[in-house]
């Protein structure tokens, strides 16, 4: 099984957050006009940069993760399942931020330990299979807001994010996405509306440096990942 870090987005908090599809696209070369078409392939990857993440003295905890998550990943070798905020698009049926409840299994049991389960706000299922490099997706809403477009979602780490709207039949809208799909999606497929994830390399070695000061007894790193998609190709 593939071993793969998940980042603790609330303990090792960024202040700024950037993710953003790196779309490829190719050109057919200017025209006597001196226009260059271009044209949008069906590939393209995530580029997702966290800045600022507080670390501070006081918290060992924050440390200790921090170098620990260095090791495991070992450069850009590792395989890191990263948090993607998406409370601003999120559809989310009050149109305002819904937090994620706990609740028992349908037996009414809780985990060993007494912990309850984490249920998302948001409710969406794939409708029928959406296979491997699709770019378009068929979803049914169970529970939800009114507007999809602009939404972000995950299936298995992989991220997605919703264009505008091709049709909507009753509860099944069928919207564009990007990137393409990277893994078969299969049908009833439970989505990841709430906290989505994507799956990534640290875009450098040395990505996870970090600085100890004595003085302001805090430190704000910057690390930047970039979508594993050797690790999609090589489902393929």
């Amino acid at each position: 099984m593939v071993d793969i870090v998940e980042w603790p987005l609330c303990l090792l908090t960024p202040s700024q957050v950037q993710a953003n599809v790196v779309a490829f696209t190719r050109s057919g070369g200017r025209s006597l006009g001196g226009v260059e078409p271009v044209v949008r392939t069906d590939l393209g990857y995530w580029a997702i940069d966290y800045s600022g993440v507080v670390i501070q003295n006081r918290y060992r905890d924050q440390w200790r993760t921090w170098q620990a998550i260095r090791q495991k990943l070992g450069g850009r070798a590792g395989l890191v399942a990263v948090r993607v905020p998406s409370s601003l698009t999120a559809p989310y049926v009050s149109d305002h931020f819904e937090p994620m409840t706990e609740v028992p299994h349908d037996d009414d049991m809780p985990f060993d330990d007494d912990a309850e389960y984490a249920q998302g706000a948001i409710s969406i299922l794939s409708e029928g299979v959406t296979p491997i490099s699709s770019t378009s997706i068929a979803l049914r809403v169970v529970n939800a807001g009114s507007d999809l477009v602009g939404a972000r979602f995950s299936y298995n780490h992989a991220l997605y994010e919703i264009g505008p709207v091709i049709s909507i039949d009753g509860d099944v809208w069928t919207v564009p996405i990007s990137p393409s799909v990277r893994e078969l999606i299969p049908g009833g497929a439970a989505l990841e509306f709430d906290q989505p994830t994507c799956l990534c390399h640290l875009a450098e070695d040395r990505g996870m440096d970090v600085v100890q000061d004595a003085i302001a007894k805090s430190t704000k790193p910057n690390i930047s990942f970039i979508e594993a998609t050797d690790y999609w190709n090589s489902l393929i």
